[in-house]
């Protein structure tokens, strides 16, 4: 039995991303961009439900605390070629089968943290009252628009041997992408998302920011302050809701930095010593042998580093100047999902690989990038436990076997 037809708002908010990584749970003004989604849709009156898509269990652990509903995505509707269509036409379907019937489906985009709930409302009440089939955001410009052809860079919106003032051009607009409100049956029919009347709300263009880069992400932050004075400072470091566990398949980490305090005693005759911590070799042992492989991965040529893998029992590559290419190549040798493998970095040169892998972690002292860019920051600096930290994380559901 169907509910009354409800407004809906579906937030698409997968757990990979190749330009921000984890970008739907990296923080804006101190809240992760999926909560700031899902308030802004809270805010609008005439939404009944919020509903985030996801295939990330950290990020539906978020929306759900946030108060919103969650519908799991399927991995194929997840991958950087699945359409945002795709994603909503499932959660549709889903929803429908709790019992939950859609009239109007509001598809907010969590990458545009500034949405202002009373533009939303205006547009839910357009598509509700029958004026449009689908409404969407928008900012008015009035730019000369450019392309480059083999002939050099061309006019698109204007003849470029003429210039009109301002006052005297047309209007046009462009989309902010923070949302689209429209007729459900009309999308669910079409299979896209405009069809039939299509309007627009304009927005202001501090609402219109869109993030897709790590620069536009440092804007936000900044600007945050501007619409809440009680936003923290945008170079504070973001903050970790570690989990309890990590279900993986496998471990990898760096060494100088991870294994180490990143210091190196070098002697009189150029001999380099480190220091390694008893903890974290406990805590690799623990990973062994309960079964959880694991490689060292290093830039680093001296041989300390493979005697050290040696005394800890797994597998290394170190002198590497492509550590990213070693760590695909190690997982696939080994049949492994990179979806359920765990890197621990420190440095920049972790980057490409925490950006491979379905849990990138950092140790406490880690580079600011580096730290940006996991998903699980360790309350234990390189050197004093980290590995050790994460061993415990790592471990299989039965880990209280090997305590």
């Amino acid at each position: 039995m169907h509910q009354s037809a409800e407004v809906v708002a579906v937030i698409p908010a997968r757990g990979g991303s190749k330009g921000v990584p984890r970008k739907n749970l990296r923080e804006v003004g101190g809240v992760p961009l999926v909560v700031r989604a899902i308030r802004n849709a809270q805010a609008v009156a005439s939404i009944d439900r919020v509903v985030v898509s996801t295939d990330d269990d950290e990020i539906a652990a978020v929306a759900f605390a946030a108060g919103a509903d969650v519908v799991d995505r399927p991995a194929e509707l997840a991958g950087d070629e699945a359409s945002s269509e795709a994603a909503l036409l499932q959660t549709l379907d889903a929803l429908d089968a709790r019992g939950i019937d859609t009239r109007i489906v509001v598809f907010i985009q969590a990458t545009s943290p500034f949405i202002d709930p009373a533009s939303l409302d205006q547009a839910v009440a357009r598509v509700d009252a029958g004026a449009d089939d689908v409404v969407f955001s928008a900012v008015e410009t009035h730019a000369f628009l450019w392309k480059l052809d083999a002939s050099g860079a061309v006019g698109v919106n204007h003849d470029h041997s003429f210039r009109p003032r301002r006052q005297d051009r047309d209007a046009q607009f462009q989309e902010t992408g923070a949302f689209y409100v429209m007729r459900a049956d009309g999308f669910r029919a079409a299979g896209y998302r405009f069809f039939g009347t299509v309007g627009i709300v304009t927005v202001d263009e501090r609402h219109a920011i869109e993030i897709d880069t790590e620069e536009q992400l440092a804007v936000s932050s900044v600007l945050a302050r501007a619409f809440d004075p009680d936003a923290p400072e945008p170079d504070a470091a973001p903050v970790s809701s570690a989990p309890t566990a990590i279900d993986v398949d496998a471990v990898i980490t760096d060494f100088d930095g991870v294994h180490t305090d990143d210091r190196v005693l070098v002697a009189e005759d150029g001999s380099e010593f480190i220091v390694a911590n008893r903890s974290d070799g406990m805590g690799v042992r623990l990973l062994r042998e309960a079964g959880v492989p694991m490689l060292i991965l290093s830039t680093e040529v001296n041989q300390v580093v493979s005697a050290r893998a040696r005394k800890l029992g797994v597998d290394v590559r170190h002198g590497l100047s492509d550590k990213a290419s070693a760590l695909v190549e190690w997982v696939e040798a080994h049949g492994f999902d990179l979806e359920r493998v765990a890197y621990l970095g420190n440095d920049v040169n972790d980057l490409a690989c925490l950006d491979l892998v379905g849990w990138p972690i950092a140790v406490a002292d880690a580079h600011p990038l580096v730290i940006a860019a996991a998903r699980v920051v360790l309350t234990r600096r390189g050197g004093d436990g980290a590995v050790r930290e994460l061993a415990e994380l790592a471990m299989p559901t039965d880990k209280e076997n090997y305590a």
